[in-house]
Parts: structure tokens; C-alpha cells; sequence
């Protein structure tokens, strides 16, 4: 009652804080990045060097770039992030430099000669490689009159943006490789170990001499392996791991007998159809318009093929993983290659294709009143691969050709001109010769029905993940599980950053995002198990192949990673460093003859050996070795050198003198060369790790 008391005493207080608790209310719900509806807010993305990048700008950009794109929706995601991301890099260097695009300069680089990779990219025409000039000015008409649409407006605008930033970090590029400089000691060095080419004899002791039973590793191993290859493990961002249990769901013989009587069921109406088609396009089939020998048919049913009466079915019969029906449409016997010559002229369009129409029936006309065909199409013909010989293809095997041309050639009478339109264009045909050889062929429709696992068969497997995500609710759990059942297994991710999409050999897509997005929940803890099952689809067939549950099995921070979590990843290679310490205290002696036969190996040479080589014929990739031969006298025996692939010895044979760089200023010039080249693929990448980025984009997708 005294506290009921109190509350009336101060009732404005109690407004005040319900007032409050309203309106954060309601800005959290406009600041979600789930929002529902109405006006949002800016929300804020990323921040690049204190440039924000706003999620609602993002989406925009996204969806006119991509809209009806196939694209993978969290692989394009990645490329526009980037795109911002330098956008943002790109224009800070630039402001600090002075550097601009001006508009003449801009206009020049969308519509004048030294058109903007950009422009070359996005408007090149695919048939002919160059850029579609009409295309891109009727573009820059409907800017100038003002008639362009809104949305191609939104796009041009974006596009010139795209094009200043390609623009200034090409002149950044530009700037810091003119500014790149080879100093003469470093000229010399870099001669010297392009030139010197030594020769060693080795033997190798492979790291199979010593038993995986013998090693035993203990977790010193592990973090004196780490503390040696800090560059290689050196983590810049946080990771995270899963381990995953995938329920395969597989076609029963019920799923399959299903789908073959369904093509059974088909054949009456595939025999008796008056469009064939039709008939094949409506239930997913395809006619296949090339001639087929009965070696290009399933040797299951070379023989039914070529017994079965013509508008008959054959079938249905096992192919791969489908069945299908086949339909025989035509049935010739031809010969396996003709001879013809031809006059093209191309064509894509109405108009374009009514011209080559007029001018192919003007040159027929000049060769029947005795005009020379080989002459006319060395002057006239726009197919280049036979125009320089009058047009003439020997000896052409069946279905080289498209069906027009083809049916000329197979079937036209010698010395005979014959008008066939195709997709390059307008023909004038010729058929010259067949040959003697000849082939019985068929025409061919086939239906085919994918034996994937049906409604019910996903429903069951799905029950079986979900049974066995209530059971197991945590990793040990899991574990033991598939220990106890004798047909799971758990896979793992690998290493997980906050943005990644794809998930060890699951892939990429929405469901290996989500468990990406579980591993890095903030209330996901080590050994915790995900809330729901995950569905994958197969890529090609695109039916959901397995049902997937997941648990966080571990969480690094950025730097360097803790044995534990990279424990799997690198214990062949701490074992391998062990077994090199062990064999090389059993190294005796430095006679080289001596020691090959201490362990059943032998002596082998390298010649022509350069400081610089990545791989020696007979060595492989031992650059520890290399580095050692070279810091050797003549004749001297190395210690045994542990390296990638076994314990070596080393004795050096021949080690000439490097003569002095006669020509410093060209080699200056050549080492230049070699760093400026470098500089468009890292100077970005420099930059972006110089850059403070700060990356939300896990709390949006």
C-alpha cells in the first residue's frame, strides 16, 4: 500500500517514464534492421575511415545492379561491399592529394574515345567483344533531352560514381608507381640472385622413416609451431568453428518407382501427339536436333533405338540418375561427311536480315548467268573462315554445322544454289560431295524425370534431424550420438568469419548463412547447439539434399590463434617437425654415400639451382634447403636441414662467382617494371588494411 502511495504522490514521474519507455520503443523499432514498414531511418552498415555506409543506400544500389540477377545474393553483397569500401578509401586519398575527375573529363570517359572500364564492361556488345556505341548513345540522348526514366537515371548516377572511383584509383595507382624506385644495392642483390645458379648433391630422408606411433605431442609442440610461423597464422579478424551432422535424404525405391511410372504414363500422348515440341517442352523435355549415330545413344538402347518404328517410344530406361522416354523422329542413313561452299551475309535483325536477303538473291542471279562463285565469295562473303577460299568447307563431319545450313548439305543436289537463313545471317549454299562412307542416324525427343526423394521422403528425414537436434543439445551430446549411431558423422567448418556465407563442403547460400549467423549469436556459447535445422539443395537439381544441425565448437579471437582451435589443422605438420628433430639426431657422419645408405636412400643432384627458384626438378618446393646450399662453401656438408617433405643433407658442389651488373640502369629499369606492375592489385589492399573499417554488416544479413 506504501509503495501504491508513493506512485500517486508522483504520478508525473510515472508519465515520464512510461513516455520514455515509449519512445525508445519506438526508435528501436525504426532503427531495426528487421523493420516492417513505413519510413526507416539511416542505418548505418559500416563506417570507412568515419565515412558511414547507409543500409538503405546499400539495398538501393543492390537491388538496381542485380534485379533479376542469379546471381549469389551473399557473393554480389561481398562485391558491392568492397565497392563502398574502396569508394570510401579512394575518395579520402584522393581529397588529401587534390586529385579530381572534372566533367569534361567524366563525359570523355562515358562517351568519347578513352571510354572508363566501366563503360567497356557494362556495355560491350557479347557477339561482336566491342562496346555497343548505339546502346550507349541513345543513353547519352536521353540525359541530354531530359527524357531518360527515373530509374535509369538512379542507375547513370551510380555508374558515374563507379567511374570516378576507377578513375582517381587509377591515378593513385599511376601516382605510386611512377614514385616506385630501385636503389642500386637492391639492383645488384636482385641480379645476383637471378643469376647465380648453383649445384648440390642431396639425400632425403623422408619423414615416413619414423612411425606416427613414435611421436607423442604435447601441447608445447603446438605453441612452439605457432610461435615459428606467426605470419601464417596471424589472425586479423575473429573466427569461429562448427561442427556439423548432415542428414542425407536420398530417393527410396518408392521415390523411384513413382517417377518411372509417371513416364509411363506419358508415352500414349508422346506417340499420338500431333506437335512433338510442344508436347516435350510442356512436360520438360527437350528434341534434340542433331543426328545421332547409335554410338551417341546409351549402349542400353543402341539396339531398341534403331529397331523401333519411326514415331514410337522407347523406354522408360535408367540414364545416370534419371529415367527417360525417347521418342524416334527421323531416321535416315547419310553420309559421314559433304563438301559445300558458301557466300554469308551476316545479320541480327528485321532489317539487316531483308537486306541479306535482297543481296543474297542479287549475287544467285549474277552466278546462274555465269558469274564465278569462288570470286564472289572471296569479295563478298563476311564469313571469314572460308571466304579466303571461295567459301569452300571440305569434308564436314554431321552436326558441325546449324540444322539450315546442315540440311542443305546433306540433302541438296550438286551444283545447285540454295538460300538458307541461319542466326549469322543470310547463306548462299552450294553442295559439292558427300562421301562414301555413310551412317544410319536418328532424330531424337527425349522426356526425362530426375529420381530426387519425394515430399515424403524430405519429410521423414527432416523429422530424423529434428529428433535428433531435441535430443542433443549440446556438442558432447552430439558427439556421442554420432558415435553410438554408426551411420552420422560430424564435419567441420574450418575457420568462420562474422561476413562469411559459405560453410565448409556445404557451401554457400542462405542456410550456410544462417549458420553463420548462429555461430556468431551473442548468446551463443562453445559447445552450444543450434536452435533449428538447416536445409541444403542440391545445385544442380535443386531439391533439398540434406537437413543439416550444427554446434559452436569454438571461438578465436584476432591474433594469434590458441591451440585448440587450430589443434587439427596443423598437427601433421608439428608431427612432421618432431619426427625432423628425431631424424636428424640419427644423422651420422657428412659422407653423403654413407648416409643414403643408412637409411635406404640416395644421393641425388640439383643443378642450375637459383636463390629465387619455388621448384627444383627432383627436390620439389624446399626453400629451407635452397637457403641453406646457398650460405654453403664448395665442397662443404650441411647438418641435417628439416623442410617440407623430409630431413635433407646438403653438400655443395659448384657455386660461381656473380659477375658485377654491367647495366645498372636497365636492370633498375626491369626491377622497376616488376614492382610498378604490382602495384594495381596491392596498393588497394594496403590501403584497405591502413584503413580503420568498422563492418556491421552481420547485423543487417
Amino acid at each position: 500500500m506504501a509503495l501504491i502511495g508513493t506512485i500517486r504522490k508522483n504520478s508525473w514521474l510515472l508519465i515520464l517514464v512510461i513516455g520514455l519507455a515509449l519512445a525508445a520503443f519506438i526508435i528501436m523499432d525504426m532503427t531495426s534492421a528487421g523493420n516492417r514498414g513505413g519510413a526507416v531511418t539511416s542505418l548505418a552498415m559500416g563506417k570507412i575511415d568515419g565515412k558511414t555506409i547507409d543500409w538503405n543506400e546499400f539495398q538501393g544500389v543492390e537491388n538496381m545492379l542485380y534485379s533479376g540477377s542469379s546471381a549469389d545474393v551473399f557473393a554480389r553483397r561481398s562485391q558491392l561491399w568492397n565497392y563502398f569500401v574502396e569508394e570510401a578509401i579512394v575518395s579520402k586519398q584522393a581529397d588529401a592529394l587534390g586529385l579530381s575527375v572534372s566533367r569534361d573529363e567524366l563525359i570523355d570517359l562515358q562517351f568519347g574515345a578513352n571510354k572508363s572500364p566501366v563503360i567497356i564492361n557494362r556495355f560491350r556488345n557479347p557477339q561482336t567483344g566491342q562496346v555497343d556505341v548505339n546502346s550507349l548513345n541513345q543513353f547519352r540522348q536521353q540525359i541530354q533531352d531530359g527524357t531518360i526514366q527515373p530509374e535509369q537515371k538512379r542507375f547513370w548516377a551510380h555508374q558515374e560514381k563507379e567511374i570516378i572511383k576507377d578513375r582517381l584509383q587509377s591515378k593513385l595507382n599511376t601516382m605510386v608507381g611512377k614514385g616506385l624506385y630501385t636503389p642500386t644495392w637492391m639492383v645488384e642483390q636482385t641480379y645476383g640472385d637471378q643469376t647465380q645458379r648453383i649445384a648440390f648433391d642431396f639425400v632425403k630422408i623422408p619423414f615416413d622413416e619414423v612411425a606416427d606411433s613414435e611421436i607423442q605431442l604435447a601441447d608445447a609442440d603446438y605453441t612452439n609451431y605457432l610461435a615459428a610461423n606467426k605470419g601464417t597464422y596471424m589472425q586479423t579478424e575473429e573466427t569461429r568453428r562448427v561442427d556439423y551432422v548432415s542428414f542425407d535424404v536420398i530417393p527410396t525405391s518408392a521415390d523411384s518407382a513413382l517417377y518411372r511410372q509417371q513416364l509411363s504414363d506419358l508415352i500414349p500422348g508422346f506417340v499420338s501427339t500431333p506437335n512433338d515440341t510442344i508436347f516435350v517442352e510442356n512436360n520438360y523435355g527437350q528434341v534434340n536436333p542433331t543426328w545421332l549415330s547409335a554410338d551417341d545413344l546409351p549402349v542400353g538402347i543402341q539396339g531398341a533405338v534403331f529397331s523401333t518404328a519411326v514415331g514410337q517410344v522407347v523406354g522408360p530406361y535408367l540414364e545416370g540418375k534419371s529415367y527417360q522416354i525417347l521418342k524416334v523422329m527421323e531416321r535416315a542413313t547419310l553420309a559421314d561427311s559433304s563438301t559445300t561452299r558458301h557466300i554469308l551475309i551476316n545479320a541480327s535483325d528485321p532489317a539487316s536480315f531483308a537486306a541479306a536477303d535482297a543481296k543474297i538473291d542479287s549475287i544467285k542471279g549474277v552466278i546462274e548467268a555465269g558469274g564465278d562463285f569462288e570470286e564472289l565469295a572471296k569479295a563478298l562473303s563476311q564469313d571469314q573462315g572460308s571466304a579466303d577460299k571461295g567459301g569452300l568447307y571440305e569434308k564436314i563431319p554431321v552436326n558441325q554445322f546449324v540444322p539450315q545450313y546442315q540440311d542443305v548439305m546433306l540433302n541438296g543436289r550438286f551444283g545447285q544454289l540454295y538460300k538458307a537463313r541461319t542466326a549469322y545471317g543470310v547463306h548462299l549454299i552450294e553442295p559439292i560431295s558427300r562421301s562414301r562412307e555413310t551412317t544410319e542416324r536418328v532424330k531424337i525427343a527425349i522426356i526425362a524425370q530426375s529420381i530426387t526423394p519425394s515430399e515424403d521422403t524430405k519429410n521423414d528425414m527432416f523429422e530424423k534431424a529434428n529428433e535428433f537436434l531435441g535430443k542433443n543439445r549440446t556438442l558432447e551430446a552430439m558427439q556421442a550420438a554420432v558415435a553410438q549411431s554408426g551411420t552420422l558423422s560430424i564435419e567441420s567448418s574450418g575457420a568462420l568469419k562474422a561476413n562469411d556465407f559459405a560453410v565448409g563442403a556445404l557451401g554457400s547460400g542462405t542456410d550456410a548463412r544462417d549458420i553463420v549467423k548462429f555461430a556468431y549469436d551473442g548468446n551463443a556459447e562453445v559447445g552450444g547447439v543450434s536452435p533449428s535445422v538447416y536445409s541444403f539443395q542440391d545445385p544442380v537439381e535443386l531439391f533439398t539434399n540434406k537437413y543439416v544441425v550444427a554446434a559452436l565448437t569454438s571461438i578465436q579471437d584476432a591474433g594469434m590463434p590458441s591451440v585448440a582451435s587450430v589443434r587439427d589443422e596443423i598437427e601433421a605438420l608439428v608431427r612432421n617437425q618432431k619426427k625432423g628433430e628425431i631424424l636428424a639426431t640419427k644423422v651420422t657422419g657428412s659422407d653423403l654415400n654413407a648416409i643414403a645408405s643408412q637409411f635406404d636412400s640416395e644421393v641425388e643432384n640439383a643443378t642450375d639451382v637459383t636463390f629465387d627458384a619455388t621448384f627444383v626438378q627432383g627436390l620439389g618446393n624446399e626453400p629451407a634447403v635452397i637457403a641453406s646450399a646457398f650460405n654453403m662453401d664448395v665442397n662443404s656438408v650441411s647438418k641435417p636441414i628439416v623442410g617440407n617433405s623430409g630431413v635433407y643433407v646438403v653438400k655443395l658442389n659448384n657455386k660461381p662467382a656473380v659477375g658485377a651488373a654491367m647495366n645498372i640502369p636497365q636492370l633498375r629499369k626491369n626491377s622497376s617494371s616488376t614492382a610498378q606492375s604490382q602495384v594495381t592489385a596491392r596498393l588497394m589492399q594496403a590501403m584497405k588494411k591502413n584503413a580503420d573499417v568498422e563492418d556491421l554488416r552481420s547485423k543487417f544479413y
